[in-house]
């Protein structure tokens, strides 16, 4: 049975949830399932705006025909060519042989990647920066965004309704619970987390890109945006899009402290411990921590975007880093990070190493000060180095 939300008079969400999903992308909890967008315009002319992933086609297609209601679909318009957005492709184009693809010239290159389907070139219409096209009510425009986060991606602007299509920018983890906009639900509390750990991990790496994007739609006049994964914002658009500013220029929403630690027997869980205390004693409040073994490293990268200072404590393990520390290190220089404060602790019984590791990978940061010497630590703390952990947590404060 079809399942279909109405955005607009003539403008209707006809993706579909997926609540089974474990792993995103095969990397990434999505406790809350995920939702693949799909929209329809019933203009004139049918337009159809990108697809769902493969584990959603049944529903997919009873929504289109559905909301079809005995029509044609006229144009298809790809944004977008991961799978979970591209994977029906082929479905439509069988159901709707005289369909008309648009895209850019690196989707069609894609298409013919990934499927092996064949379409005579006159069933695509082949768009460059700034093309439009005209459904009879609606003008569609299209922006090209590279590298948000595939080089291929470009939006759609609606000049009619001002409506961005905005690909899988301004998207968010989560299924979409009965309600399609975000200003229906307490999103704050429910999902901005959640969307910042989408953008962090997904997208975070590509900051300056995502800033010219950024600086593109500031010249239209955006009244709603229509994204590949969530809901739909239709109000307090500034909101989302002041923090997808900070995201993009990797400037800290928090002036705080995240502290991530990596222990074995527990000495350097003890460490971590004794510092968010003193730090909490020196004023600082909202203080996180974080087990980098216990909590999915895309929940802590989240937070290592949000926060301004962070603290790293590891134990020496096999004469290097503790493989889940040095694993999520690689990952915060991999998503391009920087502009943060950052201290270092270490622990080793009898090879203490893992400061001087941690240290360099940490200076492949840009813009990103050291606080304080490395706090060392062998085994167990000790009253000496209380005294250098109260140390690093002043610091810490006075540099907040």
């Amino acid at each position: 049975m079809h399942n279909i939300k109405k955005i607009t008079e003539d403008l209707f969400w006809v993706g579909a949830n997926d609540r089974r999903i474990a792993l995103f992308e095969s990397v990434y909890p999505v406790p809350s399932g995920v939702s693949y967008n799909s929209y329809l315009l019933l203009d004139e002319k049918t337009v159809l705006l990108d697809t769902v992933d493969k584990a959603v086609t049944h529903q997919f297609m009873e929504n289109i025909e559905h909301a079809l209601n005995g029509r044609h679909l006229d144009y298809m318009i790809i944004n977008h060519m991961e799978p979970d957005h591209c994977a029906e492709i082929p479905t439509i184009v069988n159901k709707y042989p005289d369909v008309k693809i648009v895209c850019n010239a690196k989707i069609q290159a894609m298409i013919k990647q990934f499927f092996d389907f064949e379409l005579d070139d006159n069933q695509y219409m082949i768009v460059k920066e700034g093309d439009s096209l005209n459904t009879g009510r609606h003008n569609l425009t299209f922006v090209f965004a590279p590298m948000v986060h595939w080089p291929e991606v470009m939006v759609t602007y609606d000049t009619t309704d001002k409506i961005l299509f905005s690909a899988d920018a301004f998207g968010s983890f989560g299924a979409v619970d009965g309600n399609i906009f975000a200003d229906e639900v307490d999103y704050e509390h429910r999902y901005m987390d959640e969307a910042r750990r989408y953008y962090t991990n997904i997208v975070g790496k590509y900051g300056p890109q995502v800033t010219a994007v950024l600086n593109k739609a500031a010249g239209l006049d955006i009244k709603m945006i229509c994204p590949l994964h969530g809901y739909v914002w239709r109000k307090n658009l500034e909101t989302f899009i002041d923090k997808y500013t900070k995201w993009a220029s990797y400037t800290p929403e928090l002036n705080s402290v995240l502290i991530v630690y990596a222990s074995v027997y527990g000495g350097t869980q003890n460490a971590a411990e004794i510092l968010s205390t003193q730090l909490a004693q020196y004023g600082v409040k909202d203080i996180k921590m974080y087990d980098v073994s216990v909590t999915h490293p895309s929940y802590i990268l989240a937070d290592a975007f949000k926060y301004s200072h962070i603290v790293f404590a590891s134990t020496t393990y096999n004469n290097g880093i503790f493989v889940n520390m040095e694993n999520f290190l690689h990952d915060i220089v991999a998503h391009n990070l920087q502009n943060r404060k950052v201290a270092v602790i270490e622990n080793g019984s009898w090879a203490p190493t893992c400061g001087k590791l941690m240290t360099e990978l940490i200076s492949k940061l840009k813009n990103t000060e050291i606080i304080g010497s490395n706090v060392m630590i062998k085994s167990a703390v000790k009253a000496d180095k209380t005294a250098e952990l109260d140390s690093l947590a002043k610091a810490i404060a006075d540099s907040i």
